[in-house]
């Protein structure tokens, strides 16, 4: 996740463009600018290269935050519903392919940006988030398909588990129930 002034971020998605990435993530906080520069900068790192563009990601609110911490911590008062659609809209603006939300978010962003605009989430759990972790706004996979999210992030939940091969069966069947 890129997160800097817009040259350095840039000349980071250039680079990342040049490696044939399929996706890029930038933070939405970085401003339009910073983002606007990355999308074309990393289309042009891809083509030189001889790679199709990748689709920058504008990440909205972390998954680990939520209202009360972002008003005292951060001095933001706005919720976090009205934060990431804030985000998501200025990210929009700058010409990214899609952005990361959590999966409260998605489906109210869906009502917004229709496909093929991307809503990527993290804070993927199951219904007995077996595991101690910092993430606050959480669903199951089949939950946040069925808000809108187009691709879901699962991490700790696999990696962390004591049967990781076991763990990761029971994800793909939760999705291939919802297909």
């Amino acid at each position: 996740k890129f997160h800097d002034i817009p040259i350095t971020m840039s000349r980071a998605c250039y680079q990342a463009g040049k490696t044939g990435a399929d996706l890029i993530t930038v933070h939405a906080c970085a401003g339009k600018n910073a983002i606007k520069d990355s999308v074309t900068s990393s289309r042009e790192g891809a083509f030189a290269s001889g790679f199709s563009p990748p689709t920058l990601l504008a990440v909205t609110v972390l998954t680990s935050w939520e209202t009360n911490a972002l008003s005292q911590e951060l001095f933001i008062n706005q919720s976090i519903e009205q934060r990431v659609r804030l985000l998501a809209a200025l990210s929009k603006e700058a010409g990214v392919g899609g952005c990361v939300c959590s999966p409260l978010e998605v489906h109210s962003l869906r009502t917004l940006f229709p496909h093929p605009f991307e809503l990527v989430t993290p804070g993927i759990r199951n219904k007995e988030n077996e595991i101690d972790d910092d993430q606050e706004r959480v669903m199951s996979a089949s939950e946040a398909i069925n808000a809108g999210a187009s691709r879901i992030v699962v991490g700790r939940p696999i990696t962390k588990s004591d049967d990781p091969i076991g763990k990761f069966k029971l994800f793909c069947d939760q999705l291939e129930e919802i297909t």
